[in-house]
């Protein structure tokens, strides 16, 4: 790994190490206790109690049946803040703006975390009833539009790791809280090309979403339109479903 400056005159090494398996854990998908031992050339018992440090801050977990170690929810919550101020965010703000625009309606930008999704860019409505923006804010993935118009993307397999029972989080009566459930819903979402939510995530609230081509981009992301339910016909689903599919289309050319 390249260096990005002198080494410092007192190194500690265990911080050397610990910084060492974060930066190891950005070109693997997933690390095993064995590896990061033979790559730091310690002692398994020492890359073990490196790896509990890590662990205990959310910097990685591992996973219940294979043991493997994955980005942990601290280290994957820095690099979306940074995202927030990141080129993918400038890039792709102006076709939030025309979904506002077009449907008049309240529109995000989201990103998959794992079994989270976090909403990374937002426009509120410009009408006086309206959904409120969800910017900044996370929640099961599960329980959301983009969160499924996301997880449509994955194969069984990664769903599988991701949920590894069949109980699902839920935050209100209508959330889906089995995998089976979820599943079903997925196959769904990938025949029509966009995911439905209705007062999955919140009370009074529905919305639509679209993901964008994983071949595009590293990240797994989608927009979303969210609207009062009292207002949301299903006339303007299909409607608002085409317009987003169309929109995410011209988006998806600008990301590498």
């Amino acid at each position: 790994m390249e260096k990005s400056s002198a080494r410092p005159q007192y190194p500690i090494e265990s911080v050397d190490n610990a910084l060492k398996i974060l930066l190891l854990l950005g070109e693997r998908s997933e690390l095993r206790l064995t590896e990061v031992a033979e790559y730091l050339g310690v002692a398994s018992s020492t890359a073990h109690r490196l790896l509990a440090m890590l662990q205990y801050r959310g910097f990685v977990r591992q996973e219940r049946r294979s043991k493997a170690y994955l980005p942990g929810t601290a280290l994957t919550g820095v690099a979306f803040s940074i995202l927030q101020r990141f080129d993918v965010r400038q890039t792709l703000h102006p076709f939030l703006e025309e979904l506002n625009k077009e449907t008049k309606e309240t529109v995000h930008m989201a990103v998959l975390d794992g079994g989270t999704v976090r909403f990374i860019d937002a426009i509120e409505s410009p009408r006086a009833v309206r959904v409120t923006s969800r910017l900044g804010q996370s929640m099961p993935a599960n329980c959301a539009s983009s969160g499924k118009a996301m997880l449509a993307t994955l194969s069984t397999e990664a769903l599988h790791q991701l949920y590894p029972t069949d109980e699902l989080p839920g935050l209100t009566p209508r959330s889906i809280r089995s995998r089976d459930a979820l599943e079903k819903e997925l196959g769904n979402i990938r025949r029509r090309g966009y995911s439905i939510s209705s007062e999955e995530s919140e009370e009074g609230v529905s919305s639509i979403a679209v993901a964008f081509p994983v071949e595009r981009s590293t990240l797994r992301l989608a927009f979303n339109t969210a609207v009062p339910v009292g207002r949301l016909q299903r006339a303007d689903v299909k409607r608002i479903a085409e317009l987003m599919r169309a929109t995410v289309e011209r988006a998806a050319e600008l990301l590498h």
